[in-house]
């Protein structure tokens, strides 16, 4: 339940979010002077480092030199680097060489499962890189964009890119994880592990329908008002809430604007609305071990948590996941006991924004902390680690993104949320054994297909 605020202290918390630098500072000229140079284009930094962090190349734009893959028409990810092996494996043995470059909650995966979990590391690669025209929208974010004072909004900022190359504020990084350039269409039926804590699984499966109207290529460099995207999610297991059908719509000024939500009811053959969508309601399908916010490991409002940027870290995330989503893996194989199977992943050591939430007084979150690592070149986070109210470590997450040839853009694929207390987790996303995988940038969807009657219609 959202909390309402006596006026009092909401005064309070609105300065304070304007002392700690929530009104945000601009590029500055030197930074912005070397987009493209010293930096990509949207703010990472080009350069290596001697212990493994790779050189940005952006040698390729869309499908590579030898790869065979049809867009826009659901073809399953095709992997570049298909021939390559892990340079080594950190496991609960040799954990200790390794700990200064992981998180806690993968430390804490280790020493609940030290037998099973590993992590294969990889050689990294930032071999690709965004078009043209997200670097100028990037460029003239930069020159212009600010957070509004009341910590909920962005002003003057465009379409077409994430709003801060260079986040000054643990707001601005917040929001380029919630404002990334990413695909702008995608229809995809996407499966749901929800796997307990003796390995038995409960599935869940939907067909969702996403448009993210702020990287439509042909508003690039607009003024970033609006809608930022909507949805439909049409639920195909389990079998009890077959026919469920839910339509939102996401704001992109949360300080005027409440994340909207109608369900289509296939026992009542009716659509109501649902009241404060969003925050710590269990996500559908996933029994109650995933929030609405946690998809894309954060959504939604920031308004109920204090944000800091913790510095930039090199840890070892996943990346260039493409293995994990050929349509070759089976989930008898995937999904196991305790965790996914390690030999589909793929980490890599990149730098990372770390970027630290807590729990304002006067709200209430199931999650009294979250801290995410935000990959440097796309703004999107990786991997989410979760505190309780009491402060005691909860949950570790991640994402298996890889970069979607017909999208010219790094893509959110199958993701994982681990319960340390329970043992259990929940597999997201998943599409390997679909028919077709996530069918992206056809440009087919539209605006009127992602209303309360456009729910009925599909559910009926």
């Amino acid at each position: 339940m959202n909390m309402k605020m006596k006026p009092n202290l909401l005064l309070i918390l609105t300065a304070g979010l304007m002392a700690a630098g929530a009104v945000s500072a601009k590029g500055t000229p030197e930074e912005i002077e070397q987009l493209g140079k010293k930096y990509t284009c949207t703010g990472g930094e080009k350069a290596g480092t001697a212990s493994g962090v790779p050189e940005f190349t952006g040698k390729w734009l869309g499908t590579p030199p030898g790869i065979q893959y049809k867009p826009h028409a659901g073809q399953h990810p095709v992997d570049p680097y298909a021939d390559e092996k892990p340079l080594f494996t950190i496991t609960a043995e040799n954990l200790d060489k390794y700990a200064e470059r992981l998180s806690e909650g993968q430390k804490a995966m280790f020493a609940k499962y030290p037998k099973t979990f590993r992590i294969p590391v990889y050689t990294g690669h930032r071999d690709f890189r965004y078009p043209d025209f997200v670097c100028a929208s990037a460029k003239k974010n930069a020159q212009e964009a600010v957070m509004h004072p009341d910590g909920l909004s962005i002003d003057n900022a465009v379409r077409g890119s994430l709003p801060f190359p260079f986040p000054k504020t643990g707001l601005e990084l917040a929001f380029n994880n919630l404002f990334p350039f990413r695909t702008f269409n995608e229809e995809t039926i996407r499966d749901a592990a929800n796997v307990l804590a003796d390995g038995s699984v409960v599935w869940g499966r939907a067909n969702n329908f996403s448009m993210s109207l702020v990287n439509l290529p042909e508003e690039a460099g607009k003024p970033l008002v609006g809608l930022l995207a909507q949805g439909m999610n049409i639920t195909l297991l389990p079998e009890r809430e077959k026919g469920t059908v839910g339509v939102n719509a996401e704001p992109l000024n949360f300080g005027k604007d409440k994340r909207l939500q109608w369900t289509y009811d296939p026992g009542t053959r009716r659509v109501r609305q649902v009241p404060e969508y969003g925050f710590d309601q269990p996500m559908p399908g996933t029994s109650g071990k995933m929030t609405i916010d946690q998809d894309r490991l954060f959504n939604g409002s920031p308004e109920r948590y204090n944000w800091k940027i913790a510095g930039k870290r090199e840890i070892y995330v996943p990346a260039n996941a493409y293995k994990i989503h050929a349509n070759t893996v089976k989930y008898a194989d995937l999904i196991k006991p305790g965790h996914a199977n390690p030999d589909y992943m793929r980490y890599e050591l990149r730098r990372v924004w770390v970027l630290e939430a807590t729990l304002k007084e006067g709200y209430r979150h199931v999650f009294g902390k979250r801290v995410l690592f935000i990959d440097e070149d796309t703004g999107q986070a990786l991997v989410g680690d979760y505190y309780d109210a009491r402060g005691k470590f909860w949950q570790h997450a991640f994402i298996n993104h890889y970069y979607a040839f017909d999208a010219n853009a790094w893509h959110a694929g199958s993701s994982f949320y681990h319960d340390l207390n329970s043992g259990g987790y929940v597999g997201y996303n998943l599409f390997q054994e679909r028919n077709l995988g996530p069918v992206l940038n056809k440009g087919n969807l539209k605006p009127q297909m992602f209303t309360p009657e456009a729910a009925r219609n599909a559910g009926t």
